[in-house]
Order: structure tokens, then sequence, then C-alpha cells
């Protein structure tokens, strides 16, 4: 399971990359993110990333890519949530053993 920490840090990388005008490869967002290319390809969820971005960049502002866009923001949504709830129920286990 890929931690969302990571998962925004390898988006992060994409964004980046994009801005730049560079091209989003597995071997660029690895130097980037200094994470392994074999770690990006053997995660479900980082490859998809990367490839969704690699993807809205060819297709860019075109209604294909504004909805790539919707679903990558909906995966980091997602992830962001998950963190939250996992602070949330830190938070409940400290104060049930405070009380």
């Amino acid at each position: 399971m890929t931690s969302s920490d990571t998962l925004h840090h390898v988006e992060n990388a994409c964004a980046q990359l994009r801005r730049d005008g560079q091209p989003v490869t597995f071997t660029a967002v690895a130097h980037l993110t200094r994470l392994g290319r074999t770690t990006l390809y053997r995660s479900v969820s980082l490859r998809t990333l990367i490839e969704e971005h690699r993807h809205r960049a060819a297709t860019n502002s075109s209604l294909t890519g504004l909805l790539e866009e919707i679903r990558t923001l909906h995966t980091a949504l997602e992830a962001l949530a998950a963190r939250v709830r996992q602070h949330e129920e830190q938070i409940r286990r400290l104060t049930n053993r405070v009380s």
C-alpha cells in the first residue's frame, strides 16, 4: 500500500515536470522523488498517477484532459481524507488513554 505522503510527493513531481514543460516519465519522476523506478512501476496507485499525468500532457486542455485532471484531484483528495481519518483515530485513542 502506498502512503498518502508518497502519493502527494509523486503528484508534486509530475506537476512540476508539466509546469516546467518537461515530459512526465518514470525516470524523471524517480529522479525528482528519489524513489526507485521499480517502486513507481510496482505500485498500482503511483503508476496510475504517473500515467494519468502523461496522458494529461498529451491531451492538454481537452475535455479528456480535464476529466483526467478531475480524477487525479479526486485521488489526491481521497488520500488526504484517509490521512485525516488516521489522525482522527489516533486522537481518539490518545483521548481515551487520558480519560
